[in-house]
């Protein structure tokens, strides 16, 4: 056959082949408490199985550590300074009224796109049942579960009386079934968008609530977890001295919110509980990919939307922090064509590289309305180990407050062996910490830096400056909540 004939063969064949579907596993404040990331205390059996089918990126950084700027990055592929937003309450439209989604870019290009439960923000539980802080050109249909967690809230310990349940350590050990639970009916009505659409390509996006707090999940999932086997992460005497104040949020400026062992241990079991609970959730919309004969043909990507800490450097727990434990997240990515799946990645990879990834799987162009800030995993799928030379920004904007009398923006750069971190462009501080010796971030080396350990922190601030300037932004910001 002449080349001619080949190539005109070949294009033919992929005019005519099948899109391949998208399934888009959003979980809320979820750390990397899987069994899959070398968590020894997690029960995660199903999304342990998707890891070992598909890639699991072990260091996978957000570009910022709060729910609504987060995600709104991670959908439209830009950083937090290009869309400008920082906190729970200003829409990215505001800034960039004409960019196009990642879903919305699918939607475009012929594929059903819908959204069942928190994709974009929402205030958790208030929100739970509407549409949050949606954004309605990115879908087609949207569903917003609302279960027995809601109608149950009166029933949720709170360890903290003081704070709203959205952002204090509570807990219920539910009684009913995982299906009463609004990440159960999440489950639910995504199977059932999966059997509408099996017959064409589909974009699915089904975002559980769960374990962002109150942590709330069926009794079953408690008992996975005695209370005497759980343990308060480790860190050295004077752990905190040499991290600058504004490293710590603040909503959470004590160690452990001045809540006694046992109660840090009760909030530790829920939020296990609550993991393992939207594992099931997972489980079930695996099974059904396979019943319905949609697992050769889609995409599955598994994230949540940062980090979270569970009581590290002598008690923080939450989100906004540029730690480790809150800049990274888990990132799966399974691609039934993958030459690479069933191995681990080590390279460093951010949020903002999801959007090209996904549009050259799908062998999508480029979006006209935006120039990505990302770069396509493609070539980790087909060889986690290729050359890569990557690095991951994350940012996170501190509010005035008796330790901080003005806004203060901190700013961190990740490398394969470092985390460099500025507050107000220094002037509240800077952490070095070396993750070849000091994985667990105990030793800020930017304290007392020698001179080989200034050359370091030079070369890195000059690169985060690349990518922002860690100035305060000129659009006006609401204040974070509590």
């Amino acid at each position: 056959m002449s080349r001619f004939l080949l190539i005109l063969f070949g294009m033919t064949f992929f005019a005519h082949a099948k899109k391949p579907n998208v399934l888009f596993i959003a979980v809320d404040d979820l750390a990397a408490s899987l069994g899959c990331y070398g968590d020894l205390i997690a029960q995660t059996p199903h999304i342990d199985r998707l890891a070992g089918k598909g890639i699991r990126f072990d260091r996978a950084y957000n570009q910022i550590p709060l729910c609504n700027p987060s995600r709104a990055s991670l959908m439209t592929g830009l950083r937090p300074d290009q869309i400008k937003v920082y906190d729970l309450d200003r829409h990215f439209r505001n800034e960039v009224p004409e960019v196009t989604t990642l879903s919305q870019h699918f939607l475009n290009h012929g594929y059903a796109t819908s959204r069942v439960g928190k994709i974009y923000h929402y205030n958790v539980p208030a929100s739970i049942g509407t549409d949050g802080f949606d954004d309605a050109p990115s879908w087609q249909k949207t569903i917003n579960p609302k279960g027995r967690d809601k109608t149950d809230e009166a029933l949720i310990f709170n360890a903290e009386p003081h704070r709203k349940i959205s952002g204090a350590l509570s807990w219920l050990e539910a009684d009913g079934t995982d299906e009463e639970q609004t990440d159960g009916m999440v489950a639910t009505e995504a199977i059932n968008l999966m059997k509408k659409h099996k017959d064409e390509p589909f974009f699915i996006a089904a975002g559980f609530f769960r374990p962002h707090t109150p942590f709330v999940a069926p009794k079953k999932y408690f008992d996975l977890y005695p209370l005497e086997k759980m343990r308060l992460p480790y860190a050295p005497a004077g752990d905190r001295d040499d991290i600058p104040t504004a490293a710590f949020a603040h909503n959470n400026p004590v160690p452990n919110y001045n809540l006694d062992e046992l109660t840090c241990l009760k909030a530790l079991r829920a939020y296990y509980a609550c993991v393992s609970f939207v594992d099931a959730q997972v489980g079930r919309m695996l099974k059904a990919l396979d019943d319905h004969g949609l697992a050769k043909n889609t995409l599955v990507i598994f994230w949540s939307d940062h980090g979270y800490h569970l009581g590290e450097h002598q008690g923080i727990w939450q989100k906004r922090t540029l730690f480790e434990e809150g800049a990274r997240a888990p990132l799966i990515i399974y691609d039934p064509r993958a030459k690479g799946n069933g191995q681990g990645c080590s390279r460093i990879v951010e949020f903002v590289d999801l959007y090209p990834t996904l549009v050259e799987l799908a062998n999508l162009p480029a979006p006209k309305t935006q120039k990505l800030a990302g770069r396509s995993l493609a070539p980790l799928l087909v060889n986690p180990l290729s050359d890569w030379k990557g690095e991951a920004m994350t940012q996170i904007l501190r509010p005035p407050d008796d330790r901080l009398k003005k806004l203060t923006m901190g700013c961190s750069i990740r490398t394969h062996r470092w985390r460099y971190t500025e507050w107000a462009e220094g002037k509240s501080g800077r952490e070095l910490y070396d993750h070849a010796s000091d994985p667990n971030e105990f030793h800020n080396l930017a304290l007392h830096p020698n001179e080989e350990v200034k050359k370091i922190m030079q070369s890195l601030a000059e690169r985060l400056h690349k990518k922002t300037s860690g100035k305060i932004p000129t659009t006006p910001v609401n204040p974070p909540r509590l």
